[in-house]
């Protein structure tokens, strides 16, 4: 695991690249302490720190073929390198190291972009060709690894996380009022969108090409949900499906480091707890979040797995004095406004994680999307046939949707029928599965001062999508959630960028194309889909506690706006004061101060959903304000005291404006 950054400028003098270019890898170095480096030639510069987890000793960056024609920076893991090496071998490409980066690279070398298809892991990188003058950037299918960029008019900046722009010379952030409107309606940055004026990140599955100053953007693989159905029985079908889970955890367990396993106690972690004490030669250590609130503690359930698995579990009991705490720098490594705090204690078991020297976590994510998990795809089944369906089977189903939650009970049912009867039939094109959802997203929208259309974007990219308009609706509801929060929450805000502030690599055994093509084959082929994920519990039936296979699914939840209220951190100024909130230039105050007002002085069970995440986003857009666009750095948590650790220099500008030294710290 690494971050990457670089940049391609012109106007920039060449003495000064250097110090811009550790500058920048110095921002984010909590992606990769363990050592840094970068490459200059005379129409580039690019760098990467690095996270050593394969090949510790010889897999330093940035990395060039033997001819040094070629040149990589690479953040992630190729998790089938050690299949790709063989074939490369056969092929007759030389190796130098055991590292999964040279993989990269000499697969780029060997087969250009058609590599990218082969490659089974989760990845951003950064390759030059010093005698094209070509740049490619690429990323992996599911968006595991983010890959920014910005275009700025001959000059071209790249790297991991948006705040490594901050050191290059000139460059100013802006809050863009039109994302923000975006995201604040479907809850995430669209695949290719950020709430920055001006920076893009790479879409999922893409790569970019920047030839003579100008880039072009390809879409190497598109997203598939579908797959031919399985033929066997539901007993094959599980063992099937038992089978590809199993291959791909062994998979990730590939690494030179010990590898532990975030632990939730509901089903997706257990499965993967249980898979990696199979697989492992040692025992597996465990990591997980109580809470000190009782509401969202989940303690006992992952006590219950850990005791019955054999792991030797640790976990953290987070308070809402540690989620205002630590808030402003979880806010500060997400870069993005949330719409709720679940991100904060991913930031401190991250934290908790790497004090006991772990680098490398196994998680669950991606099996809710694959495995039509969600309550979402429930709702959308019930939603889509609501008008075949005998008045009493719908409110059977009904009930059933989610019987942890009070305001889904036998009191508002005959409100959630009307609800469902109003939203039976499609209003946004495309958009059918979450249009329910959406309406908390279109409350928050109204704080900002110009309004267009929130969901203009979200509807041209399901109206542009090859093949889109032919799935089911369920399809359609497990699309978009691999577009939008998949990708753009639960493996960026609440994962990637938590477990990487503190150098902590995630793995994600469900989000294995194998795994995910096993789950399209299998669904709705046994159930109707209303008993959840129920291919996966005849799969795991036995070997995990009864509670993990019967108890219903407990969203992962912390704290909202009441942390706030209660804790009265010094940043809430951002909203109680005029003169702070007026600072936000694209925010309605008004409508902001009402909804503060009402926050603040309304019993927390009285607050509705909708205004509870709006709040969120106010204070994570106001807190992202201060450190981005204001460049505030009390806002931004403690710096890093550590130096950047540079290891290797590769200086290949013909008129170099002096001897540069190799290794040492800056």
């Amino acid at each position: 695991m690494c971050g990457l950054a670089g940049f391609v400028s012109p106007s920039l003098r060449a003495d000064a690249a250097p110090g811009v270019i550790t500058s920048m890898l110095s921002l984010i170095r909590h992606r990769g302490p363990d050592e840094a480096g970068y490459y200059l030639d005379d129409g580039l510069t690019m760098g990467a720190v690095r996270l050593a987890i394969v090949d510790l000793p010889s897999g330093a960056q940035p990395m060039a073929d033997p001819s040094e024609r070629h040149w990589i920076c690479f953040n992630g893991e190729l998790y089938n390198h050690v299949e790709l090496r063989e074939e490369l071998r056969r092929l007759g490409r030389p190796f130098r190291t055991q590292s999964d980066t040279e993989v990269a690279l000499q697969a780029w070398i060997q087969w250009g972009p058609a590599c990218l298809t082969r490659f089974n892991g989760a990845f951003a990188m950064a390759i030059r060709d010093a005698v094209s003058g070509d740049l490619f950037l690429a990323r992996d299918r599911y968006g595991k690894r983010p890959l920014f960029y910005a275009d700025l008019r001959g000059e071209f900046l790249f790297a991991s996380e948006m705040k490594a722009f901050r050191a290059y010379p000139g460059f100013r952030f802006e809050l863009d009022p039109r994302e923000l409107e975006s995201i604040f309606a479907v809850w995430t940055p669209l695949p290719d969108r950020t709430p920055f004026k001006g920076i893009r990140q790479l879409p999922m599955g893409s790569f970019l090409t920047l030839r003579d100053g100008h880039h072009t953007l390809h879409t190497y693989e598109e997203l598939e949900v579908t797959a031919p159905p399985f033929t066997g029985s539901e007993a094959e079908a599980a063992a099937y499906v038992r089978e590809t889970l199993r291959e791909s955890v062994e998979m990730r367990l590939r690494s030179d480091v010990e590898v532990g396993v975030y632990l939730s106690g509901g089903l997706d972690s257990s499965i993967v707890t249980k898979l990696a004490t199979d697989l492992s030669s040692h025992e597996v250590r465990t990591f997980s979040v109580a809470f000190e609130d009782k509401t969202f503690d989940e303690s006992g359930n992952q006590h219950e797995v850990a005791s019955y698995l054999g792991t030797r579990h640790s976990s953290i009991t987070v308070s809402a004095a540690d989620i205002a705490e630590s808030f402003p720098s979880a806010v500060y490594h997400a870069e993005v406004p949330a719409f709720r705090t679940a991100f904060v204690p991913m930031y401190l078991l991250s934290r908790h994680a790497n004090d006991a020297g772990i680098k490398t976590i196994l998680s669950g994510e991606g099996a809710d999307e694959a495995f039509l998990g969600y309550s979402l795809f429930r709702e959308t089944l019930l939603r889509a046939s609501w008008h075949e369906l005998p008045e009493e089977e719908r409110a059977d189903k009904l009930a059933g949707l989610h019987p942890e939650l009070a305001h889904f009970g036998p009191a508002h049912r005959k409100h959630l029928t009307g609800l469902f009867q109003q939203f039976s039939v499609e209003r946004l094109p495309g958009l059918f599965s979450h249009e329910l959802r959406y309406q908390n997203g279109l409350f928050a929208t109204r704080l900002l001062k110009d309004r267009a259309e929130p969901f203009a974007d979200a509807l041209a990219l399901v109206r542009t999508a090859p093949e889109y308009a032919a799935l089911t609706p369920v399809q359609k509801a497990q699309w978009l959630e691999y577009k939008t929060l998949l990708a753009g929450y639960l493996l960026s805000t609440q994962g990637e960028r938590m477990g990487l502030a503190h150098g902590v690599e995630n793995r994600c055994p469900f989000l294995d194309p194998a795994v995910v093509r096993a789950a399209a084959a299998v669904n709705l082929r046994f159930d109707d889909g209303f008993d959840e994920k129920a291919i996966l519990k005849k799969a795991f039936r036995g070997e995990l506690p009864a509670s993990s296979l019967t108890r219903p699914k407990q969203p992962y939840r912390a704290p909202g706006s009441a942390v706030f209220k209660e804790q009265r951190p010094d940043y809430l100024e951002l909203l109680l004061s005029d003169a702070e909130l007026a600072q936000l230039d694209c925010i309605d105050p008004a409508f902001a101060k009402r909804l503060v007002a009402k926050i603040m002085s309304t019993p927390d069970a009285e607050i509705s959903t909708k205004e509870d995440q709006a709040f969120v986003y106010l204070l994570s857009t106001a807190v992202l304000n201060q450190q981005f666009v204001m460049n505030r750095e009390s806002y931004m948590g403690a710096p890093s005291k550590a130096r950047l650790n540079v290891r290797t220099i590769a200086d290949r500008r013909v008129n170099r404006p002096a001897p540069l030294a190799v290794g040492g710290t800056l």
